[in-house]
């Protein structure tokens, strides 16, 4: 139990509190401790009796069963997986931005959650943070199913397919790709390439509560730029092939 209780001490702020929440909230929800009804996402409840708590319980909970428990699960290590590897990477020593960016996607996800009737938002805004992670690091090579290769901007599109092969859906991974380029758009490119105003600087109020770090990496602000001889091999599922590793940057 020391072991269980260092490992989990020892995650980054967000990933542990996030990580955390998803699990409380699936197990009430399951052994019905709380009504699931009162957890997921729905437009009346929502906005004409403001159960304004919907917004985040449906984020966090995520209907058990026999035929969703895998995905649960898969779901749990990516958000476990890529959550971590943003929190401890691109954003270390940066609480603040990261805190700001898991607010902006949550947002969105609920703005598409309510638009569109989906009760359940785990799916789009674990894929949301996943995309991220991809997309600043397009050029590392990733283990997939298999024994299959490629590069990480290519896995949540793997997943969209995979997800729309097997079970015939793919909509809420295609949701969560969609919020997460709207993220990287707004922050990189439009002010970076496009010339446009910095619409997602974080606000102040946030780095007041949660400050800079020291040691935190210091390039942020721009987008990474490309690691043309260096690529690291990271396995999706099951154990993880790290290499030597490198500050971000070299």
């Amino acid at each position: 139990m020391s072991d269980v209780r260092y490992w989990y001490n020892s995650l980054p702020t967000f990933t542990r509190y996030w990580l955390t929440c998803t699990a409380f909230f699936t197990l009430i929800g399951r052994f019905g401790l709380v009504s699931p009804l009162s957890l997921i996402l729905t437009k009346e409840q929502f906005i004409s009796n403001f159960e304004i708590w919907r917004a985040a319980t449906s984020v966090f909970y995520y209907p058990l069963s026999p035929a969703t428990g895998f995905h649960f699960l898969i779901n749990c290590y990516f958000l476990y997986n890529y959550s971590l590897r943003l929190e401890r990477g691109e954003y270390d020593g940066r609480p603040a931005d990261y805190c700001f960016l898991l607010l902006f996607n949550w947002i969105c996800c609920v703005v598409i959650g309510l638009l569109g009737d989906f009760h359940y938002l785990m799916d789009p805004m674990v894929i949301s943070i996943l995309y991220v992670w991809c997309q600043l690091n397009k050029y590392a090579i990733v283990n997939f199913w298999f024994g299959t290769q490629f590069k990480a901007m290519y896995l949540p599109w793997v997943l969209f397919a995979f997800n729309l092969i097997i079970s015939g859906g793919g909509m809420m991974e295609l949701l969560g790709i969609l919020v997460g380029h709207l993220y990287l758009f707004l922050k990189f490119k439009y002010p970076q390439e496009l010339g446009g105003p910095e619409l997602l600087n974080t606000p102040k109020i946030l780095e007041s509560y949660f400050p800079p770090q020291r040691g935190g990496i210091r390039w942020f602000g721009a987008a990474p730029t490309q690691r043309a001889q260096t690529q690291t091999t990271r396995n999706t599922f099951g154990g993880h092939n790290w290499g030597r590793g490198y500050v971000l940057g070299q």
